[in-house]
Order: structure tokens, then C-alpha cells, then sequence
């Protein structure tokens, strides 16, 4: 539905929510780092024990991805999960202003950058896939950085006012987005031309979806992930940008592993084999830093009708 078809009660909606936000980065932005680093460990507890915004979501998907952590081990994570998203927000806004091509060596340890920016220079299609993990809006924004136009596929939000306003920061350094509604087209055509292909790897497809093992659990992924790199003959990438310390912009920006179509593995073998091998690498990483990761999302939805997952080597 086009904006101006919209009703006129949701169109006002939109703009306060617009003007809400664009408000509250001014002050963010306004604000010395430090200050917005405690206020965020501050908000944390109370989102995660006051308001109570999706708790039970969080603490049973924790409880199902560590069923031997106890309950304070799983509320301390919850608070930690809300002091990162806090902070990502932070990032975001102060990101223009602190990170740029004479800087980045100050905020960010890059693991596997040789192989990384290989495979970035292959005259060949390429797949980068990440999640709801670490800062991955900063990631891409630093591979727009280093000059690496990226084509990320990213759902359109309900607000159009907000909606631009987060594509407009994501576009800044190169990053180009495609909205995940209808985008087939714009993606063949990227992947035709030897472009890169941003994508994460974590979201629940439903029943239709290719059905992997994920934290021990049966969890669907979207086969279109797999089809767009058998199908190229696409290298995948699977990367995190993962905080350290809880510092504002301090950042390990990993390639978590490469698997190559080309070289005939069993990692890229079928469809259910490189789903599963890119799932089992994002929950190596978030492992690694549990409180990194969007607990709030349902990612185990019902169970595959007849269908075997495979076993995470995790």
C-alpha cells in the first residue's frame, strides 16, 4: 500500500514515531560516550526486569539453547542481551561521526581478513551471511567502508518514515539494500554480475523451510539462502562483529568459515548441507558471547511434518 492510501490516524502514527526517534539519536548523539555506556548498563536492568518486554520469549529460548544454566545465569545474560542492543543503538548513531577510513584500526581486530578480502575480489558471485548477532549493521557498514558494495537483503519496516531513515545510515558508505519483499529479481541480477550478496542466516522460514539442527533443536532456515549459492555456485561467508569488554566501538570482526560450491565439499554437497553448516557456525559464535545475540526472537517455531535434521557439530 503506497503511503498516501495509508489512513490518515496511521499516517499521523508514523510521523510521531518518526519524530520520536529522530529526537531521542539527537540526544544519544549529544551525549559523551561514556555516559551513554553507563546509561545503557543502567536501562538494561530495568528492561530486562521492570518492563519485562518479551521475558518469557527470552528466558525460554535461553533455558532451550542451555538447559544446564541455571535461572541467574540465564537473567544475567537477558540483562546483557538488553545492555547490547542498547548499545548497538548507540553505535549506530555515533557511527558516522567516529568510524571512518583513517580510524577503523582504532575500534576494530579484523580475524581472517586475507581470506576475507579473497573472497571479496573473486570475479564470481559471492553470499555473506550473518544473524541477530553482535553488531551486524556495524559489519556491513565497515564492508561499505573498505569499499565493498554489498547488496543486503533487509525487510522493509511499517513505518515509511523510519524506514528511510535507517536505509539512508545503511546506504551511507556503499552498503545497498534490498527489500526482502519481492526481491528475486534485483537478486539474480546481483549475483549475474559477480556482486556480493549480504544476507542473515538465522530467521524462522516456517514449515516450508529447510529444517536444521540449531542449539540441539529442530529449527527451519529460509531455502532461498542455499538455493542463491548452489545455484551461483557462490562462495558463502559466514561473519560476526562481536563487541569486547562491553565497550562502545570495540569490535572483532570474524570470518567464521568459507565453503566454496566450486570445490565439490560436503559442506555445500545439497541444499540441507550448507543450511546446516552455516547454522552450526553462527552457533559456534554465539556461544562465544551468548548476551551478543537477539534472544527475543522465536527462532524454534513448531517441527518439521517428516524431515530429519542434521547433527550440529557444535
Amino acid at each position: 500500500m503506497d503511503a498516501r492510501d495509508r489512513p490518515l490516524a496511521v499516517r499521523l502514527g508514523d510521523a510521531v514515531a518518526y519524530v520520536a526517534v529522530r529526537t531521542l539519536i539527537c540526544v544519544v548523539q549529544a551525549l559523551p560516550r561514556p555516559t551513554c555506556e553507563r546509561l545503557a548498563r543502567d536501562w538494561s536492568d530495568f528492561l530486562a526486569n521492570r518492563v519485562k518486554i518479551r521475558r518469557r520469549v527470552v528466558r525460554e529460548n535461553l533455558q532451550q539453547a542451555f538447559p544446564e544454566w541455571s535461572g541467574t545465569q540465564c537473567r544475567a545474560v537477558a540483562r546483557g542481551m538488553w545492555e547490547h542492543l542498547l548499545l548497538m543503538v548507540i553505535e549506530i548513531a555515533h557511527a558516522p561521526r567516529v568510524i571512518h577510513k583513517t580510524t577503523w584500526r582504532r575500534h576494530l581486530r579484523i580475524e581472517g581478513m586475507e581470506e576475507m578480502v579473497r573472497t571479496l575480489w573473486l570475479d564470481r558471485p559471492k553470499v555473506i551471511l550473518s544473524g541477530h548477532f553482535g553488531n551486524f549493521e556495524l559489519a556491513a557498514y565497515l564492508f561499505g567502508l573498505f569499499g565493498f558494495r554489498i547488496f543486503s537483503v533487509a525487510r522493509e519496516l511499517d513505518n515509511p518514515l523510519l524506514d528511510r531513515f535507517v536505509t539512508a545510515f545503511r546506504e551511507s558508505r556503499g552498503q545497498r539494500i534490498l527489500p526482502k519483499k519481492g526481491s528475486s529479481p534485483d537478486v539474480a541480477v546481483v549475483l549475474a554480475e559477480n556482486g556480493a550478496l549480504g544476507l542473515l542466516g538465522d530467521q524462522a522460514a516456517g514449515p516450508r523451510g529447510c529444517w536444521v539442527e540449531f542449539f540441539g533443536r529442530p529449527a527451519s532456515v529460509h531455502k532461498a539462502i542455499g538455493v542463491f549459492a548452489l545455484s551461483a555456485q557462490a562462495p558463502v561467508m559466514v561473519c560476526s562483529a562481536t563487541r569486547r569488554g562491553g565497550r562502545l566501538f570495540d569490535y572483532d570482526l570474524r570470518l567464521e568459515g568459507t565453503a566454496d560450491p566450486a570445490d565439490g565439499g560436503a559442506d555445500t554437497a545439497d541444499l540441507k548441507a550448507v543450511s546446516q553448516w552455516y547454522t552450526t557456525l553462527l552457533e559456534r559464535a554465539i556461544r562465544r558471547s551468548p548476551a551478543q545475540y537477539w534472544w527475543v526472537h522465536r527462532r524454534w517455531r513448531g517441527q518439521p511434518a517428516a524431515a530429519t535434521v542434521g547433527r550440529s557439530a557444535a
